[in-house]
């Protein structure tokens, strides 16, 4: 059953974010977004505000004076070689994905406090866990950015949970360079357990549970829609 009051989707124009919106509003969940790109959106009908994780401005008049929830979807796939990265870099993705969330949750927590039993739901990545080449800069990010909601799940607790939801590679606009040959996408399905990558529409059901009432008794807990990829080890 759908929540009375409406979740904000911060981002969410495109990928995982989309297929949310188009899921949640399958399910008549009321929605607002928070959007550098609003049109994808405003075309679904959901109400838009500015945003733009790399200089937010999110303000708590902006949003109703109520939310159920709140879903973080901006990330970055800045893959290169230690020595090739710079300072610039890992601020930027430091930006994208803790600060820029850091900010959309304190501009939202009166709305989400007001609205009686909330959920948060951010977005890690395996990169955070998973020791893997070329990722340092973002797993920095999404390391810190799942300490962060450990500790504010503890400190909102309990009239608002916090989750992350931690994919291996999605197919997403974001991840396009990465998947966009047969290939490209062949060699990637076959390094998860699973043979396949991500799909939107699963990950979009996750955040469906996730900001909904079926998982009241969950905070605290980062998810891994990975294919078996940061637990599983096929022997050939």
């Amino acid at each position: 059953m759908a929540h009375p009051n409406p979740v904000l989707l911060v981002g969410g124009n495109s990928g995982i974010g989309l297929a949310s919106a188009r899921l949640l509003m399958s399910k008549n969940q009321k929605l607002v977004a928070a959007a550098r790109n609003p049109e994808p959106l405003e075309s679904l009908g959901i109400p838009t505000v500015p945003f733009d994780a790399e200089t937010p401005n999110l303000e708590a008049s902006s949003l109703p004076a109520k939310l159920s929830g709140l879903v973080y979807f901006p990330g970055s796939i800045s893959l290169k070689p230690f020595h090739r990265l710079t300072a610039v870099d890992f601020q930027r993705d430091l930006q994208i994905n803790l600060f820029g969330a850091i900010h959309a949750i304190q501009g939202a927590l009166p709305a989400l406090t007001n609205g009686g039993g909330a959920s948060i739901v951010l977005f890690s990545s395996i990169a955070a866990t998973q020791g893997m080449p070329f990722h340092t800069s973002i797993a920095a990010a999404k390391a810190a950015l799942e300490g962060m909601a450990r500790s504010l799940a503890a400190e909102l607790a309990p009239s608002i949970r916090v989750n992350l939801i931690a994919p291996s590679l999605t197919d997403t606009p974001l991840a396009d360079s990465l998947l966009n040959s047969d290939t490209k996408r062949a060699m990637s399905a076959k390094r998860h357990p699973l043979h396949q990558v991500g799909d939107p529409e699963d990950m979009a059901e996750l955040v469906s549970f996730l900001i909904s009432d079926t998982s009241k008794f969950i905070s605290g807990q980062t998810f891994r829609p990975d294919g078996g990829l940061s637990s599983i080890r096929l022997f050939s």
